[in-house]
């Protein structure tokens, strides 16, 4: 790793070309400049200039590390420039969630990005685990967690508590239904609903219940947007979400069955620690929870 410092102190001596002026504007002796340039030569283990009386010239060695030098300033000058315009319309934010939470969240991102032409909103849906996982490395900057994540590097508050609904074909009329129905009518499965049917049907159909791995799968699919289609042309239940069943477009052809036990998620709104001080990001945070609490 070059040596900032000495770095910079050569990059002044190739622009000005003369070791006293270029002492005077590093506000330092010329023995001083000297000496930062022979640390450097001996970091690099090569000569960076050739001495001709008073004038000298860069080595091959020298004018490489000189453009080095200069990109750095250009690089140092960009940052400060977009540390100086942290803007809350300004940037990219990569947001992750569920994706029946997107199905909910992403018009209300577009209504955002309406009101902020050099804002850029992307949005990923994927499962607990990988959502985790990629706002610790820092692919995404917010992630909205069914739970509260126990990690020390994560912040996370707690936005909103969604109903997980047991959906059924909209011609489903009997007031009890069972498990064996539900195994008559099969189950639309999806990336999340075994974990769905496992805390939603094991409260429920407690004493029948052996877990999601028995239910009789009718058919499966992994794009959010068509899991609720099977159910509303009677070809199966499935369990989502309240905001995934919500905006599905054809919400008067499937039911909702009413539970004895309902289960909620605790949705958790997770960012890396010290993420939510840029403006951008913030303003992001705060239009999701206001549009959350537009639900209640």
């Amino acid at each position: 790793m070059l040596n900032a410092t000495w770095l910079n102190t050569f990059t002044t001596l190739c622009e000005i070309g003369h070791f006293t002026r270029a002492a005077d504007v590093l506000g330092m002796t010329q023995p001083g400049v000297s000496q930062h340039l022979r640390k450097l030569e001996a970091q690099v283990g090569k000569p960076l200039i050739v001495q001709e009386g008073k004038s000298f010239t860069p080595t091959p060695a020298g004018e490489a590390l000189f453009k080095v030098g200069l990109a750095r300033r250009q690089q140092e000058r960009e940052l400060k420039e977009v540390m100086q315009r942290d803007d809350p319309d300004v940037g990219e934010v990569r947001i992750g969630c569920s994706g029946s939470f997107a199905i909910w969240l992403y018009p209300h991102l577009l209504e955002r990005l309406r009101l902020a032409p050099d804002l850029a909103l992307h949005l990923t849906a994927a499962p607990q685990g990988n959502l985790i996982r990629s706002v610790i490395r820092g692919d995404l900057d917010l992630g909205i967690l069914a739970g509260q994540p126990q990690h020390p590097q994560l912040e996370a508050k707690m936005i909103m508590r969604e109903e997980l609904c047991l959906v059924v074909p909209g011609s489903v009329q009997a007031q009890k239904f069972d498990l064996s129905d539900l195994n008559n009518l099969g189950f639309v499965a999806h990336p999340d609903g075994y974990e769905y049917a496992d805390e939603l049907l094991g409260r429920n159909f407690s004493g029948d219940y052996q877990g999601s791995d028995h239910l009789r799968r009718r058919t499966s699919v992994n794009q959010i947007g068509q899991i609720l289609t099977p159910v509303a042309e009677g070809l199966g239940f499935t369990i989502l979400p309240r905001s995934g069943v919500d905006a599905f477009a054809r919400r008067g052809d499937i039911s909702i069955l009413d539970l004895t036990f309902k289960h909620h998620h605790e949705l958790w709104l997770t960012y890396r620690r010290g993420r939510n001080k840029f403006a951008r990001i913030a303003s992001v945070i705060t239009w999701i929870e206001e549009k959350v609490r537009e639900l209640d």
